[in-house]
């Protein structure tokens, strides 16, 4: 391989956008493979059939190629987590248009003995959240993986803060109940 296709592949953030912004044919690829399995992975958690998952992502990257001119680097990190943004975006207006995002209030919100996660291995926990209904997994993800609070929760998906608060309260328990169950027939 030559030196220079080798440092255009392990070009940093700063780097994939000058590419972008010289016109380089190249840019489109080096920031996808940089980037597409982190945000299939983003889509897997919030869509959980991997063929719709994979349509998210695809219509994440159109839109990422579509909006990167008007992309506006504030600093390490600022790229990676504005594609998120667009991905979660787009997940969540998945589950919308396909009438899954519900809220649900059918089962007791009384977290059993909270289990220990560190031993399950990544894989087998995102599966475990992939299980959950798509309201409690959209308010999960949001809050315990994005950092969101309610109240930008709420604004996104249309919802009080409470109902947010409750839906994330009702996906813990029934996290906690799947882990144990898991722990309980695998002992």
């Amino acid at each position: 391989m030559n030196r220079y296709l080798f440092r255009r592949n392990n070009l940093d953030d700063g780097g994939i956008l000058r590419l972008f912004r010289d016109g380089d044919p190249a840019a489109h690829r080096i920031l996808y493979d940089k980037y597409s399995a982190l945000l299939y992975a983003v889509c897997l958690r919030y869509v959980s059939e991997e063929m719709a998952a994979e349509d998210v992502l695809q219509e994440s990257f159109i839109a990422i190629f579509d909006r990167i001119g008007s992309f506006e680097e504030r600093g390490k990190g600022s790229l990676k987590a504005w594609m998120v943004r667009i991905a979660v975006n787009l997940c969540l207006k998945h589950l919308r248009n396909t009438s899954r995002f519900r809220f649900e209030e059918l089962e007791t919100a009384e977290i059993p003995n909270e289990p220990e996660t560190e031993s399950l291995g990544p894989d087998l926990l995102m599966g475990f959240i992939r299980s959950l209904p798509d309201g409690y997994r959209a308010v999960f993800n949001m809050f315990v993986i994005e950092g969101m609070s309610h109240k930008e929760i709420a604004g996104i998906l249309g919802i009080t803060e409470s109902t947010s608060a409750s839906q994330l309260h009702r996906a813990k328990a029934r996290l906690a109940r799947i882990i144990n169950n898991y722990r309980e027939e695998n002992k």
